[in-house]
C-alpha cells in the first residue's frame, strides 16, 4: 500500500494539473467570446453572398463560355480540409479526420487533392500518403481575409482552368459552447438554393451581363467562404477546448478527493496501529 508521502506526492501533482486546466479553460473562454462575435458577423455576408451568386449562376446559365458554369463529371475533387494546430479539445479534431474519412469513401474512385489547414490534419493525411496541394499551419490564431483569400488562391484557379471539377470545404461548425457540427460544403459549382415555390423569389436587375459579374464575384465568394471556415474552426475548437479543460479540472477534483480519503485511512490506520503498540507495550510494562 502507497505511504502517506506517496499519497500526498499524488494529491500536489494532481491539484497542480487542475491548476493548468482551469487557466487553459479561462484563457479558451476570453478566446472563444471574441471568436464568437466574429463568427456571427460574418454568418449573414457569407449566406447572403451564396443566395446572391446562386440566383446569377442560374441567371447566367444560358452562357456556355463561362468556366464557373461548365458542370462536369466530379472526377477531380479538390477538398479543403479545417483543423486545428493544437489538441486537448476532446473529440474536436477526431470528428473532422472521421466526416473526412467517409468523404473518401463516399467518392470511391474520385481524385481528391488536399488543401490542409491546420497541423492535426496535416499531419494526419502526411503519414497516409495523400495527394496534398498545399498546407497552412499556425494561421488560425488570428485568421484574415488576405489569409483565406491566399489559401482560396490555387483551388479557384485550378477549378476556372478545369484541372479540377469541384471544390469541397470540410470544417466544423460553432452552434454552440457545447455543440459543434460538421459542415459539408460544396462551394463549386455553385448549387442552386433549394427554395419552397410558395415562398418570394429575390428578382435581381443586373446592370452588367451576369457572366463578367461572374468572374468578378466568384473568385470573392470562394475567399468568403474558406474565411467563413476559418473563423467558424476558431470558435468551435476554443468551445471544444473550454469544455474539455472544464470536464479535466472536474475529473482532477474527484481525483483529488478520492486521493485524500484513501490518505486519511491510511493515516488513520496508521495512528491506530500506534496506539494499540503504545497500549500494548505499557500493558506488558503493567504486569
Amino acid at each position: 500500500m502507497p505511504s502517506l508521502i506517496d499519497f500526498r506526492r499524488r494529491i500536489r501533482s494532481v491539484k497542480n494539473t487542475q491548476q493548468i486546466t482551469k487557466a487553459m479553460k479561462m484563457v479558451s473562454a476570453a478566446k472563444l467570446r471574441r471568436a464568437q462575435e466574429r463568427v456571427i458577423a460574418g454568418r449573414p455576408y457569407a449566406k447572403a453572398m451564396r443566395e446572391m451568386l446562386a440566383n446569377l449562376t442560374a441567371a447566367a446559365s444560358d452562357a456556355s463560355d463561362s468556366p464557373w458554369l461548365v458542370r462536369r463529371e466530379p472526377k477531380r475533387v479538390d477538398l479543403m480540409f479545417f483543423s486545428s494546430d493544437t489538441g486537448l479539445a476532446g473529440a474536436f479534431n477526431s470528428n473532422l479526420l472521421k466526416g473526412s474519412q467517409k468523404f473518401f469513401e463516399d467518392r470511391q474512385g474520385v481524385e481528391i487533392t488536399l488543401t490542409l489547414v491546420g497541423r492535426k490534419g496535416r499531419d494526419f493525411y502526411r503519414r497516409r500518403g495523400a495527394k496534398i496541394l498545399a498546407e497552412h499551419i499556425n494561421i488560425l490564431n488570428r485568421p484574415t481575409y488576405q489569409d483565406a483569400a491566399g489559401i482560396a488562391k490555387d483551388v479557384i484557379r485550378r477549378y476556372k482552368d478545369g484541372e479540377t471539377d469541384a471544390v469541397y470545404i470540410i470544417n466544423n461548425d460553432f452552434k454552440s459552447v457545447m455543440t459543434q457540427t460538421l459542415n459539408v460544403l460544396q462551394v463549386l459549382p455553385v448549387e442552386l438554393e433549394q427554395k419552397d415555390e410558395k415562398a418570394e423569389q429575390a428578382d435581381y436587375i443586373y446592370e452588367q451581363p451576369p457572366v463578367e459579374m461572374l468572374d468578378r464575384l466568384m473568385p470573392r465568394y470562394v475567399e468568403v467562404a474558406v474565411l467563413r471556415a476559418m473563423l467558424e474552426t476558431v470558435a468551435s475548437y476554443q468551445a471544444a477546448r473550454m469544455t474539455a479543460m472544464d470536464k479535466a479540472s472536474s475529473n482532477a477534483k474527484e481525483v483529488i478527493d478520492s486521493l485524500t480519503l484513501h490518505m486519511n485511512r491510511v493515516r488513520q490506520a496508521a495512528i491506530t496501529k500506534e496506539i494499540i503498540e503504545v497500549v500494548s507495550g505499557a500493558a506488558a510494562a503493567a504486569e
